[in-house]
């Protein structure tokens, strides 16, 4: 089973990123942060996690208002660098450790916390900058991670209290996920901090100390504070501080502190700290057999589904083996792209990279044969929309069976439609 190795809380500030970047190491301005991070890059050396669980908020870079999660999830093999405005850092890409973050996402799912998912989407300075001061890269990262990005931008919010439960959840997740690996869990975000209006500026150290001690001896207080008292306190911004409360609860309640530094250079109070468990009483049998019934937990809401003939879910699983073709199939919603497609599929099957085996299931319009690879059915529904297939030609087929022979089953059987508003509609008698 995945063991969770202890926590490291620390600032995400672009600040680290910047002194990265250009070899600070040696500036006496710059020097403060890489001495207060060496001894999480020395504990992460002789600990040698698999996996980052890596805690953090997107600054509208890679996730935008027109869709804005409280709790989205990485479900991706690989996360890119994103470009901010100036270019991305000159960072590659860090894997990610797929199987893991679908199994924590099921489990989440299955204790109530309705998360989001994401692929294909780059990381900003929220995770890149600390992960660039946390790890070594010799030329490829030495670790995968799991990214969660924390919606604390737009309000409302989550509170306080909502991620530390989120973080109880959290170590059942990774705990009950069956392959030996180490995971250690990382909170960024914070310390004091406001970057807007006429408080930009604002910081308060005392506060920040407070925190702190609070954080390591009795984060449980911290949950019944509001989000106006975090932003009265620690700065608007500062807010985001509750994010590390989802690394403090996934931890064991009384926890063992082997690090911690605060330097305050500039706009942000820049916090680093590892906590271990303390050691508990329970022993193997009894939390494998807790463990084992949290997978037969999270498992009931779809169990026997995979024994109904003809039915295939559309899983985390399914999402990212079919990720490539969805997408393609998705992009036909753009005129641009739908032309291309009706002009020349060859040429648009290429230049979406589509696989031959998904390029031929397109070209042969073996919709059955579609769903099984992992296509979700609502791309089908476009996909008939461009080239003039009714749903229920598209039904038909999967079933094996000729369109007449499908409408005998309906109860009226000349009711054809599709998605298409003004494409082709030449099988419509009425059109």
């Amino acid at each position: 089973m995945a063991r969770i190795i202890g926590g490291i809380a620390c600032s995400h500030t672009p600040t680290i990123g910047f002194a990265v970047d250009r070899d600070k190491q040696d500036d006496p301005v710059w020097k403060p942060i890489f001495e207060n991070f060496q001894p999480i890059r020395d504990w992460l050396d002789q600990k040698k996690p698999d996996v980052l669980f890596m805690i953090f908020n997107d600054h509208v870079t890679s996730f935008f208002f027109d869709h804005y999660s409280a709790f989205s999830l990485g479900i991706d093999t690989q996360y890119a660098v994103a470009d901010e405005g100036g270019g991305a850092r000159d960072v590659p890409p860090i894997g990610g450790h797929s199987a893991l973050s679908q199994h924590i996402g099921a489990s989440l799912m299955a204790d109530e916390f309705d998360m989001s998912f994401f692929q294909d989407k780059p990381l900003d300075h929220g995770c890149f900058s600390p992960l660039s001061i946390l790890c070594k890269r010799d030329p490829d990262w030495n670790v995968q991670i799991v990214p969660l990005a924390v919606g604390v931008l737009q309000f409302p919010i989550p509170n306080a209290k909502r991620c530390y439960k989120l973080g109880q959840a959290l170590r059942n997740a990774i705990e009950s996920y069956p392959e030996d690996i180490s995971v250690a869990i990382v909170a960024t975000g914070g310390l004091s901090h406001q970057v807007h209006g006429a408080r930009a500026g604002f910081n308060n150290t005392d506060w920040d100390k407070q925190f702190l001690e609070l954080f390591e001896k009795d984060p449980v207080a911290l949950t019944n504070l509001r989000l106006a008292e975090y932003v009265e306190l620690g700065g608007m911004e500062g807010a985001e501080i509750i994010m590390w409360l989802i690394m403090r609860g996934a931890l064991s309640a009384s926890v063992k502190k082997i690090h911690q530094s605060y330097y305050l250079p500039s706009m942000t109070g820049i916090a680093t700290a590892i906590y271990e468990n303390q050691d508990t009483d329970i022993s193997d049998e009894k939390r494998e057999q807790r463990l084992a019934q949290h997978r037969q937990h999270m498992q009931s809401e779809l169990a026997g589904v995979g024994d109904i003939p003809g039915t295939h879910p559309f899983t985390h699983a399914a999402s990212i083996k079919a990720y490539r073709i969805n997408k393609f199939l998705h992009s036909l919603i753009k005129p641009e792209n739908r032309k291309r497609f009706l002009e020349d599929q060859e040429a648009s099957f290429v230049e979406a990279k589509l696989t031959e085996q998904e390029a031929d299931l397109i070209r042969r319009r073996d919709w059955d044969g579609m769903i099984k690879y992992g296509v979700i059915f609502f791309m089908l529904e476009k996909l008939g929309a461009v080239i003039g297939v009714s749903n229920l030609h598209i039904y038909a087929a999967m079933r094996g069976q000729t369109l007449e022979e499908f409408q005998t089953t309906r109860n009226a059987p000349g009711a054809l439609y599709s998605v298409a508003g003004k494409g082709n509609l030449s099988w419509n008698k009425s059109s």
